[in-house]
């Protein structure tokens, strides 16, 4: 193909840039901990951990032994003066260098795989007692939605679950779904990665021993913003967990000042992809949105939820989230202003 003038891409002005980055960059989440596969808090993760080390001693002992065999070879038989021209020992057969290079390495690989069977048995194979908090984990493009079947709660994006006492264990199990394409659960910190598969489902838990938060995301390519499927793993004490476990089954507040807002949300769009709680609003396409407010972030974990960001997020989603499946909803701004106030109340 010929190229002219006309067909070369030209560079975008920098004033278009600034545009462009300048609201991504104000809606970034403040960093919460580079999460760590070194530092485990959960008996998967430590199991996984555990092998890891074993897995790396015994390679690194194969290392070391054929880089100093190798050294010695080298500095022993190397050519030199003596014996330039001459042909070395030829050595045709040892039936016990034979058997050592077949022995050995079938050793080697059998405790590699009995050592990793057996902490995947214990992971995958594990009995829910009757004090785990069952959730199920839908992955959708691109964002999570929690369900607590058992607690009657729906929301998205931010997992809680209670800290577990190594004398009075409070596990966490998941039972892991997706509603359209391959995606990957993964809070490094928690458990290894587990495929959300459509049709086929998984499950994981996790038994974290201290409070905190726990970031992971999605691990597995899911489409244009794979990279921000964000997701936050809120571990609360006993106490902390019961109060929001209450204050999430509580049905969507009311106030009399939000009314206007309250009727945008219900008379456009909105409704078809997200649900309110006491509303008519029953969408299942987007997050649930009865507490919205009682999130720390927005868009899977993309932006920090503030007023400024959720009325970016509402009017220009793909400044926060290039390619994100929101769609724009372009309203005036007397019913931006109204929308906003009203989603500021879903406490």
């Amino acid at each position: 193909m010929r190229l002219t003038a006309n067909s070369v891409a030209k560079p975008l002005p920098l004033a278009l840039l600034l545009t462009m980055l300048v609201p991504m960059a104000a809606a970034e989440p403040a960093s919460g901990g580079i999460s760590s596969i070194f530092a485990p808090e959960s008996t998967p993760a430590r199991s996984i951990f555990g092998l890891s080390l074993f897995v790396l001693a015994i390679t690194g002992i194969i290392f070391a032994v054929v880089v100093t065999l190798l050294v010695y070879s080298i500095a022993k038989f190397r050519a030199n003066a003596k014996n330039t021209g001459r042909e070395p020992a030829q050595v045709y057969g040892s039936t016990q260098i034979e058997l050592a290079w077949t022995i050995i390495p079938i050793l080697i690989v059998v405790v590699l795989f009995l050592a990793s069977a057996r902490v995947i048995h214990a992971v995958q194979d594990a009995a829910a007692p009757d004090s785990a908090v069952q959730v199920t984990a839908i992955g959708h493009q691109f964002w999570w939605e929690f369900r607590y079947p058992k607690l009657g709660i729906v929301t998205a994006n931010e997992l809680h679950i209670p800290v577990s006492d190594l004398a009075h264990p409070t596990p966490t199990f998941l039972e892991l779904l997706s509603a359209d394409t391959d995606h990957s659960f993964w809070i490094p910190q928690l458990a290894g990665k587990t495929d959300l598969i459509p049709n086929h489902p998984n499950r994981m838990w996790v038994d974290p021993q201290r409070t905190g938060i726990f970031l992971g995301q999605c691990a597995q390519y899911c489409g244009v913003q794979h990279a921000k499927m964000l997701l936050r793993v809120s571990v609360d004490t006993p106490e902390d967990f019961s109060a929001w476990v209450h204050s999430q089954q509580e049905p969507a507040a009311e106030d009399e000042k939000t009314v206007a807002g309250r009727r945008v949300f219900e008379t456009t769009a909105c409704i078809n992809c997200h649900a309110i709680k006491g509303t008519v609003a029953n969408g299942q396409f987007g997050p649930d949105l009865t507490h919205l407010m009682s999130r720390s972030t927005i868009a899977s974990g993309a932006a920090l939820n503030t007023q400024e960001n959720l009325r970016l997020w509402i009017q220009r989603p793909d400044a926060i989230k290039p390619g994100s499946l929101m769609p724009a909803m372009k309203l005036d701004d007397a019913d931006l202003d109204a929308l906003v106030a009203y989603m500021e109340t879903l406490r």
